[in-house]
């Protein structure tokens, strides 16, 4: 997830369009609601739920810069991809 000004937020969830619902409706206090994340811009699909958490580990600690490049690997103009989730 991510703020206009690009301000990312990396967790896991098991319903992710909930997630992102609470996201867009400001329903999640602290750092969400302080920095509007509210794009979501990259996420991986994992039905294994200590994969999922793992990952979410091992991409927590990395450096902006690196985060900004996985997400630029698939969505380089940063588009909220749940918007297609709205449209009809």
């Amino acid at each position: 997830m991510a703020s206009r000004g690009k301000t990312l937020y990396v967790g896991v969830t098991h319903n992710l369009e909930r997630r992102v619902f609470e996201h867009k409706s400001g329903l999640i206090a602290g750092f969400i609601s302080k920095y509007k994340v509210t794009k979501l811009v990259y996420h991986e699909d994992n039905s294994d739920v200590q994969a999922a958490i793992a990952r979410e580990k091992q991409l927590k600690p990395w450096r902006r810069s690196k985060k900004v490049a996985l997400v630029e690997s698939v969505n380089p103009l940063w588009e909220d991809v749940a918007l297609r989730w709205y449209s009809s």
